[in-house]
């Protein structure tokens, strides 16, 4: 039996590193002409099957058009990394921000993956932001703090702005506005780098600071030797501590019991240390509290929102400042929970959510990317989830409509917040976030500062994905499945949720550390209370 276990894990291994090797080979060499403008057509086929909304920003005539200009375009072999930089701008004409395409990137065996492990990639410690049309270093890690503040002028020999206008093209918002590009380019700047350029092991940034240009050379090196001798030695530490007594080590499952409850209460992120949740009131007599949300659905949201507007209600908070800045979405469920405590009336979240067909589940489900086990495991049960979508999934006017549960009519929460209320956005509000904004926009149950919201007004098609691999170049297409959208619409059409009180914050701002949304929010309670 051992041997057998040994020769299986020996057949998996070989299989995995065969796997990887192919992969590489296949994604780095010229592909054929006729091959690449095949995989064009069949992107383009996945799309007009799957995607209920495909025309809604830009006509068929249009977008044909630019699918058909691709195909011409490719007029000699190129590699995938190429096809990607080809293929990506004209997706983005769908007009649709929660379809993305992937790069094809070098995959790593699990022996190079564990060596990497090991080292880190000093331009990774870098944030950036890009204000005033210029890409700006807001914040480091590890690294010079006195690269904070400086412009980034050329990567190698490349301008910074020329770089950015690139990546522009290969990504959408819904529809037709423009704030989240400028939001989302920055926040991911290093992501977008990776996917342009490939796994690099050092490389050269100019940057600018009063009127000074200086460069710096980043590379991958070992993580800090001083940090793990450190830990050794506290691993010493740990082996030479007396025996813990019974009380200690029921202290300590105590403590790591609280600690659990409080991540799991607020959202712990682990990669920032940091949680997804936060609560506080910004004055002694718990007259005006804030919250920040910088996603939706992790970990236990109920627990968070059932507290937060329990004490809000107990000390009667008269000013509520909710930040959705740069939350760029996630599940409605949270979203549904979260309205119920911010208004006074019944209301219906979204309406019934159109679908390109009547079994939306199947698309999602069995995709030529997804495993095997599930394609098995959703054949076993395929009788249930083919009666599943025909009850759920309607017919109506020659379109299908699927019905979530968030289409039904709900009451208030009993503990709903009666105050003021004041919404934080900009263009990284997107998708979930963008939804409980027309909610409140729409009944004017709050005050918007900021900047108009990247998701639109009127819905985006997500919900549940489909991820399409092709056959070629082996890039892959995320698609959504669902239309999402409220029972409130704005014309024109494509636009985000506006702000009542614009606000655009400067390079300087955030030299100074200040945040002139919020600074403009506590200005106006405060004028409130003296008028």
């Amino acid at each position: 039996m051992k041997k057998l276990f040994l020769s299986i894990l020996v057949f998996i291994l070989l299989v995995s590193c065969n796997s990887v090797k192919k992969y590489n080979e296949q994604t780095t060499k010229l592909h054929p002409i006729e091959d690449l403008r095949s995989d064009v057509d069949k992107v383009y086929k996945q799309l007009k099957k799957h995607h209920p909304k495909l025309y809604q920003y830009t006509s068929k005539e249009d977008l044909d058009f630019k699918f058909d200009s691709l195909k011409s375009s490719i007029k000699t072999p190129i590699n995938s990394r190429e096809f990607y930089k080809k293929l990506a701008p004209v997706v983005r004409f769908v007009r649709q921000g929660h379809i993305s395409v992937g790069s094809a990137n070098k995959r790593f065996s699990k022996k190079e993956r564990n060596l990497l492990k090991k080292k880190k990639f000093q331009f990774y410690n870098l944030n950036f932001e890009y204000l005033n049309q210029k890409l700006w270093v807001t914040n480091v890690r590890g690294v010079d703090t006195l690269l904070i503040g400086s412009e980034v002028v050329k990567i190698e020999d490349e301008l910074a702005t020329d770089l950015v206008g690139r990546y522009k093209t290969r990504f959408a918002s819904d529809g037709f506005n423009k704030t989240l590009y400028d939001r989302y380019v920055g926040k991911g700047f290093r992501y977008f780098y990776y996917k342009d350029k490939g796994f690099l092991d050092s490389l050269t940034v100019t940057f600018k600071l009063k009127d000074s240009l200086f460069s710096r050379t980043f590379k991958r090196i070992e993580k800090d030797k001083k940090q793990d001798s450190i830990a050794d030695s506290k691993k010493k530490e740990l082996v030479k501590k007396p025996k813990l007594s019974k009380i200690e080590k029921k202290n300590n499952r105590i403590a790591a019991k609280v600690k659990r409850k409080k991540d799991r209460k607020y959202g712990f992120i682990s990669k920032d240390k940091g949680y997804t949740r936060s609560f506080k009131f910004l004055e002694a007599d718990s007259t005006l509290a804030y919250m920040k949300i910088k996603a939706f659905g992790n970990r236990n949201y109920k627990k968070f929102y059932k507290e937060s507007f329990a004490e809000l209600e107990t000390t009667k908070t008269k000013n509520l400042i909710l930040d959705l800045r740069d939350n760029g979405g996630g599940r409605i469920s949270e979203v549904d929970y979260l309205y119920a405590y911010l208004t006074d009336k019944n209301y219906k979240l979204v309406e019934e959510s159109e679908v390109a067909n009547r079994l939306p589940y199947f698309s999602f489900l069995m995709s030529n990317k997804s495993p095997n086990a599930l394609k098995i495991i959703s054949g076993i049960f395929s009788p249930f989830i083919v009666m599943h979508n025909l009850i759920k999934t309607k017919k109506r006017d020659g379109r299908f409509y699927y019905n979530l549960r968030f289409s039904k009519e709900k009451s208030p929460n009993p503990l709903h917040y009666k105050g003021d209320l004041y919404v934080l956005i900009n263009g990284n509000s997107f998708s979930a976030s963008t939804l409980i904004s027309t909610h409140l926009k729409a009944n004017k149950r709050a005050i918007f500062v900021g900047e108009e919201t990247g998701g639109a007004y009127n819905g985006c098609v997500a919900g549940i994905y489909k991820i399409y691999k092709m056959p070629t170049s082996k890039l892959k297409i995320r698609m959504g499945l669902m239309q999402i959208e409220t029972p409130y619409n704005q014309n024109p059409d494509g636009y985000g949720v506006k702000p009542d009180v614009e606000i655009l914050p400067t390079i300087e701002d955030r030299k100074l550390k200040k945040d002139p949304e919020l600074e403009w929010v506590l200005a106006h309670i405060n004028k409130k209370k003296h008028s």
